[in-house]
């Protein structure tokens, strides 16, 4: 037993010096000035996916090697490195520095390429903010115009389709949430009017396209509804616009005869409002007859009072 736990404890020694020996061998390359050695160890580690110690060399490389011949595969590959360790901020910097630096290299295509792809990578979900996704679709289509014949061209156009989707998706939400927040503040069905409308002149050809022109019904007889009575009609009015729109654009969609309701509905409110208004304004014509009226036989009483 004890011979055995000797030998494991030795074995357990000898695995430990090795990986001190491996690391201080590793950290003397980094610091000696032995530049071809430490590329070629570089190189070795990226082949062997250590990408963290391959990137330490890289990074000290990228400095000495400036000027040289070797200094264009190395940039090459200082940005893959980053890549492979998803730090896609870095590496799209890198890809796109070297395209620009080496516009006739053999690797220019590619890192053009690896430079749009990273920004897609670096895209957000919908719910956030989407300036990456913007970044992202210009940079694929300068690649788009820069090799259109290129095989690439096709993955960066899906990858556009992709992204173009997703400012679909944010814009129809943003919109959406301004009706969401209506019943909070009648305002923002009239902003959500605004925003759907925007939205659907960026994209003519959301896939939302039916539901937030109906939206847009909704929104405006929800504005209508909630409205002072003097102000119904013409906000009604507009609603019975945007219905009919919507009844002559989409006469198949599953939402057609909600549409159809919202502009009967519209209709009736209209009808509410003036009869509201006429009553109103029979009721104050009334008062104001009562009060002249009134006026009247105060004037009488007072001429007939004798002067004392």
């Amino acid at each position: 037993m004890f011979k055995i736990k000797h030998l494991l404890l030795l074995s357990f020694t000898i695995i430990a010096l090795s990986i001190a020996g491996c690391k201080s061998q590793f950290e003397k390359l980094r610091l000696s000035n032995d530049v071809a050695k430490k590329y070629q160890e570089a190189l070795r580690l990226y082949g062997k996916k250590n990408y963290s110690k391959a990137l330490i060399l890289f990074e000290d490389l990228s400095q000495k090697y400036r000027g040289r011949e070797q200094a264009e595969e190395l940039n090459y590959y200082y940005a893959l490195t980053l890549f492979k360790l998803r730090d896609y901020t870095s590496a799209r910097f890198q890809f796109k520095t070297f395209a620009d630096t080496y516009p006739t290299s053999k690797y220019a295509e590619e890192c053009r390429y690896m430079g749009a792809y990273c920004y897609y990578l670096d895209s957000p979900k919908a719910s956030l903010d989407q300036e990456n996704t913007i970044k992202a679709i210009d940079a694929l289509q300068l690649f788009i115009n820069f090799y259109p014949k290129s095989d690439r061209a096709v993955e960066a156009a899906k990858y556009i389709t992709i992204l173009r989707a997703k400012l679909e998706d944010k814009a129809y939400g943003n919109a959406k949430m301004y009706y969401d927040l209506g019943g909070y503040d009648i305002t923002n069905y009239k902003s959500a009017v605004i925003a759907l409308q925007n939205a659907l002149i960026d994209f003519p050809d959301i896939k939302y396209a039916d539901e937030m022109e109906l939206l847009i019904v909704k929104s405006q007889f929800n504005y209508a509804k909630n409205s002072l009575e003097e102000r119904q009609e013409d906000r009604y009015t507009e609603a019975i616009t945007f219905a009919d729109d919507f009844i002559d654009s989409y006469p198949d969609s599953k939402y057609l005869a909600e549409a159809k309701s919202l502009k009967k509905d519209s209709e009736t409110g209209i009808e509410n409002a003036k009869r509201f208004l006429a009553l109103q304004t029979a009721k104050i014509e009334k008062y104001k007859a009562q009060m002249a009226k009134d006026a009247k036989k105060d004037s009488s009483t007072l001429n007939k009072t004798p002067i004392k």
